[in-house]
Parts: C-alpha cells; sequence; structure tokens
C-alpha cells in the first residue's frame, strides 16, 4: 500500500495498486485513531470509525467504483470523507494521512488499543515521556519512569499495567450490539449465494451470552464449496485462519473477531443448530441422554450404537437427521430448550419434566421505564424520544433524566425539573387530543400514549437522595442509582441501596450491580445481595435489568436469584438516544437467560397498573 506517506509523489492511476475495502478501512479506522490522540472533538473520530467499519463490509468494491466514477452510497460517508476515499483510490495516498504522520507518531494506535487507557492519557505519555510504542510503555512500566510523570497516579500507574498485561493476552471481546450487526453485514454479504438455504448465527451469540469472543454461523446450502470460497475472500477479511473445500472456513476480520463458518446438507439442520448452540456442558448432558438410549449424538445427527457401545455396522449402521431442534429433542424424550438456555443450568431436567418456563419476550413489554433525553447526558429532544417511543407500540416511555447530584451527567436542578414537567404536560395533551382525533401512529395501544416524568435520581456518597421528598413525590416514577462513591466498604454501599429501596419515593433501582461491559469494563458493585434481595421484595422496589448492551445489569444469575426471593423487576433501555431504545431487546435477552417470565415483570403491565403500583409504595414499606 502507498498510503504510509513515504513513497514519492502521485501515481498515475493505471500504476496504483487497486486498494481492497479492507484496506481502505484501516486506512480511515487509523484516520479516526490519531485523531483522538490529537484530541479532536468526539464525533470526528466516530465519524471516521463509522465509515471504515461501512467500507470494510460494503458488498461493491469501493475503489474500483470511485475510478470509474460510480461512487456508491455508503452509510454514514459525506463529502468530506468521499474526498478522501477518491483520492486514496485513485492515488494510492492521502494528503491528510500525511500531515497526520508528521504529527503524531503512528505507533501510538497500538498504545491506544491497550484497554481502559484513553486518548489523552497516551497524548501524554507520549509528550510528557516520549513512549511512542507498547515496548516504550513497557520499559517504562518496569523501570519505574512512569511514577514520577505528571498527571500519572500510582492507580493511574497500576491500571496501565493492567491494561498492558490484558492486551497482549487478550481475544477480541464483543457487546451484543457489536456482533449482531458484524454477523448481520456477513449474512446479508453471503446471503444470494447459489445453494443457500438458510445462514444462521449459533454459539454464545445465539445464547446472547454478555459478552461475544468467535462469532459462529451455520449454513444450510446444496454448494458448500461456493459459499466457502466467497466467505474467504470477503472484503473485511484480515485472513483466512482455515478453509476446507467442502465443510468449513474460520476468518479473521479486520479489527475485528474470528468467524467460524459451518455448513450442512439441506434438511438436516436440526443436530447442526443443537450442538453449535448449546454450551459444552449442556452439549454433554444431552450427549449422555442419547447414549443411555443407544444413540451418539454429534452435529451430524445420530449413530445407532450396537451392543458393544460403539457405533453400529453392517446392516445395524443407522443415522437420524431431522430438520429442526424440536425434533432432535424430542428424539431425545425433552421439550425443546430456548437457545438463551442452554448452559446445563437444571434446563435439562426442566425440558425432562415439562417445567421449562414462559420466557418473556420482547412484545410482553407495554413500556420502558428509563430513558434519557439531551436535558442531560442523552442526545435527542425529549419530543423525539417520546416519539420514538410511541412509534414503536409502547403504551408509556418513563423520562428519567439524571437529578443534578450527577453534575458530569448534566443532572437536572430543582427549577429545571419544574420546566422539563411543562413540556411533558404539554406532549401529553398532544398526544391525548391525536388519539381522539384518530391521527395518533397506527402503533399506538388502546390505553393510548403517554409520556411519563421520572428522574435517575443520584444516590449520594451518604446515602442521602439527590432530591427532597417535595419535589420526589410530584414524579410519576423514580428511578434511583449509584453512580459516585464505588469504592466504599461493602457495607456502607448496601446500606445506601438499602436506604433507597426503602425510600417512600424510589419505585426502580437502576443497574443494580453498576456494572460495565466491552471496552469500558467496571467491576460490580460490592454489595450484600442477599439483603438487597430481601429488602426489594418487602417493599415492593422494583430492581432494573438494564438492557445497554454495555450493562446487561442485573446479571442473569443474579436476576433469577432475585425472582426466587420474590422480587419484581423491570426490564428497560437506559436510551440515551432514539435508536437506543431498540436496544431493549439485549435486556429481554438477558431475562430469558434468568428464565424470567412475563408476570414478574412490571412494565408488562398496563400504565394505570404500573402506576397504581407506584401509589401504593409508602404502604409497603418494612
Amino acid at each position: 500500500m502507498a498510503v504510509d506517506g513515504r513513497a514519492g509523489g502521485p501515481q498515475p492511476p493505471n500504476e496504483v495498486p487497486l486498494l481492497t475495502n479492507g484496506e481502505l478501512a484501516l486506512v480511515f479506522h487509523e484516520i479516526g485513531d490519531l485523531l483522538e490522540i490529537k484530541g479532536e472533538l468526539v464525533f470526528k473520530t466516530v465519524a471516521y470509525h463509522r465509515a471504515a467499519d461501512a467500507i470494510a463490509h460494503s458488498p461493491v468494491e469501493i475503489a474500483r467504483a470511485y475510478r470509474a466514477g460510480t461512487q456508491p452510497r455508503i452509510p454514514g460517508v459525506g463529502k468530506a470523507i468521499s474526498d478522501k476515499i477518491a483520492e486514496l483510490a485513485t492515488t494510492g495516498r492521502l494528503a491528510f494521512l500525511d500531515r497526520l504522520h508528521a504529527e503524531v507518531p503512528g505507533s501510538l494506535v497500538e498504545v491506544l488499543a491497550i484497554p481502559g487507557l484513553g486518548p489523552k492519557t497516551v497524548k501524554l505519555l507520549w509528550e510528557g515521556l516520549g513512549i511512542t510504542t507498547l515496548d516504550g510503555l513497557r520499559t517504562a512500566l518496569d523501570s519505574g519512569a512512569l511514577r514520577d510523570a505528571k498527571g500519572i497516579t500510582e492507580k493511574g500507574e497500576q491500571a496501565i499495567r493492567f491494561g498492558l498485561d490484558a492486551l497482549e493476552q487478550r481475544s477480541v471481546r464483543m457487546t451484543l450490539g457489536d456482533a449482531e450487526r458484524i454477523v448481520g453485514s456477513i449474512i446479508e454479504l453471503l446471503g444470494d449465494t447459489p445453494g443457500v438455504v438458510a445462514l444462521t448465527p449459533a454459539g454464545s451469540f445465539r445464547r446472547r451470552r454478555e459478552t461475544i469472543g468467535d462469532l459462529d454461523i451455520l449454513a444450510e446450502t446444496s454448494d458448500p464449496g461456493a459459499l466457502i470460497e466467497r466467505f474467504t475472500a470477503l472484503p473485511p477479511v484480515e485472513h483466512v485462519v482455515g478453509a476446507g473445500p467442502q465443510k468449513k472456513a474460520s476468518i479473521r476480520l479486520l479489527r475485528g473477531p474470528q468467524v467460524d463458518l459451518m455448513t450442512f446438507p439441506p434438511g438436516d439442520a436440526g443436530t447442526y443448530l443443537v450442538h453449535f448452540t448449546g454450551s459444552k456442558d449442556h452439549n454433554v448432558r444431552l450427549r449422555g441422554i442419547a447414549r443411555d438410549r443407544g444413540w451418539s449424538l454429534s452435529e451430524k445427527g445420530f449413530l445407532r450404537l450396537g451392543d458393544d457401545g460403539e457405533p453400529a455396522a453392517g446392516a445395524a449402521a443407522e443415522l437420524r437427521t431431522f430438520a429442526t431442534e424440536a425434533e432432535v429433542y424430542a428424539f431425545l424424550g425433552l421439550a425443546e430448550v430456548p437457545p438463551e438456555l442452554r448452559e446445563d443450568r437444571g434446563e435439562v431436567e426442566a425440558a425432562r419434566d415439562g417445567r421449562l418456563p414462559h420466557l418473556i419476550v420482547e412484545a410482553d413489554l407495554r413500556g420502558d421505564c428509563h430513558a434519557h433525553s439531551s436535558w442531560s447526558d442523552g442526545v435527542h429532544s425529549i419530543e423525539q424520544m417520546a416519539e420514538t417511543a410511541r412509534a414503536r407500540g409502547y403504551a408509556y416511555l418513563v423520562l428519567t433524566d439524571h437529578s443534578h447530584g450527577l453534575a458530569i451527567a448534566r443532572g437536572l436542578t430543582p427549577e429545571r425539573v419544574l420546566a422539563q414537567r411543562e413540556i411533558v404536560r404539554d406532549l401529553n395533551r398532544r398526544f391525548a387530543s391525536e388519539e381522539d382525533a384518530g391521527t395518533a401512529p397506527v402503533a399506538t395501544p388502546a390505553e393510548g400514549f403517554r409520556l411519563l416524568h421520572g428522574c435517575e435520581l443520584e444516590i449520594r456518597a451518604d446515602g442521602a437522595l439527590d432530591f427532597d421528598d417535595e419535589i420526589l413525590t410530584a414524579f410519576d416514577v423514580v428511578v434511583a442509582a449509584l453512580h459516585q462513591g464505588r469504592r466504599q466498604p461493602r457495607a456502607q454501599l448496601t446500606e445506601r441501596v438499602l436506604g433507597a429501596i426503602r425510600s417512600p419515593h424510589v419505585d426502580v433501582i437502576a443497574h443494580p450491580a453498576g456494572r460495565m461491559l466491552g471496552e469500558r469494563a467496571r467491576d460490580d458493585l460490592d454489595l450484600a445481595w442477599d439483603e438487597i434481595f430481601a429488602a426489594a421484595a418487602a417493599n415492593g422496589t422494583l430492581l432494573e435489568i438494564d438492557g445497554s448492551d454495555h450493562r446487561l445489569d442485573l446479571a442473569p444469575e443474579r436476576a433469577r436469584r432475585a425472582v426466587e426471593a420474590g422480587c419484581l423487576l423491570t426490564i428497560d433501555s437506559d436510551a440515551h438516544r432514539t435508536e437506543e431504545l431498540a436496544g431493549i431487546r439485549w435486556g429481554v435477552a438477558q431475562a430469558r437467560r434468568a428464565w424470567v417470565e412475563p408476570a414478574v415483570v412490571a412494565n408488562t403491565w398496563p400504565r394505570d397498573a404500573l402506576l397504581a403500583w407506584v401509589a401504593t409504595k409508602p404502604g409497603r414499606l418494612r
């Protein structure tokens, strides 16, 4: 590639190697990284990374199209980036990247990849200590040079060391949203391959594990060779890990995970889906049941066993295959186990005894109890958030902008709460008028839609709540959360949360463990969970499953324990922009992993029932 700023002037187009989509994507990812280190505005750096992702996953050969003068429409690419693509496509170089290389060492991009290390710290290491490489950073850590650097605390040094160790050992872990975008893009690119009947995500993504490593795709096809050939030549492929001509292949994506493709003949999907979806322990249990019944179970189907325990031979040989997973489980004497439960946590016994739960689905939800607007740390206006929720068919959305104690989120003062309440009241008048006139969105339910006024109330470090009783009484729904003072002793942290649970004004505890997943990973709060669950159950305070794929909090194990302790839940999006309202589906998936049924989720109730429950909170206090 001639995009590193070191070659001579521009070359004639016919002498410039044609850059692949993957090579173009790497350039724009590098630009985004370098701009981050320079301290450019976030929206600029994000724009370059989004453009890189769109280029990498485009089915069009971008550089060839630009050279031919038929510029394709690329999602998220405006004129400025389009001009840069044109320059790269025709000259193999980019003057803008040359200038960035002159200002910022390119090797800092590798340093920026350290988990938990932000661009400001990378810039500080470079400008203050001359550290531009991973090796240089390791040397500085081992020599103690970081301890004397201005702006690097002892705690910061430990975090850098931890992050560098993690980088050297890590595999790529994705949030569910990232995994969905990648696997969806690949399936779209492969979908029209001749012979393909169906392409289905499998593995931990299909079970909706909280973070995802490698991705698995199952392909029902009559022409596996053609599909594998196309799969290994996809634009976002960095390199081919392995490929057989007729069965399976593995690729590594640019700045992304490994993706494994497994093919099988049409009509044989059942055992392949079961085998490549279930956890190792779940599959071991199924194989044991099959063996007890005289069969050997693998992805290829059921092989009859002889008296010696080995696959039967000759006339006695038999292979049973099935088109569906339900048939596979039925052959084992089991009800079909939903993918989210296939972890060997009691689901096999429940399937045998007819005790599998009636799991919640997204359509059961009538509203969302946790969403933000541009009045605090959200992106879109109150009206935009409400209209999007209304278009989703909800009966309500609870507007929960932060209270003023969380200054970093531009939390609301009491005066701004009153001003916001007027906007909510005006919007609800309009919604009611449109419903009476028959002009409301088609998705509007029979009970209509209303925006409920709430807040995400900060539980302060001293345990006090951020607003006084007079303000709290006027909210429709109050969601409380702990963001500050996270390192306090367990007893103190627990008492702060218990205080909120026992408050007559607090209706929901948001993201109770305070966890973060993915690149922003943060440990769970050290709480006495049995005390939390007992108090929430006794006082009727709802515990949230936060559907943001960066949180997914409560964890499945805790949510299941909470329900067993008698707690009621909400499943919410914690949306900060309109498109994040759809992220509530990840909360539903998390609830399904916790064996949650609709009856224990408060936002499956009609709006009047939810508000009645909230109104009777003072009478439930223990």
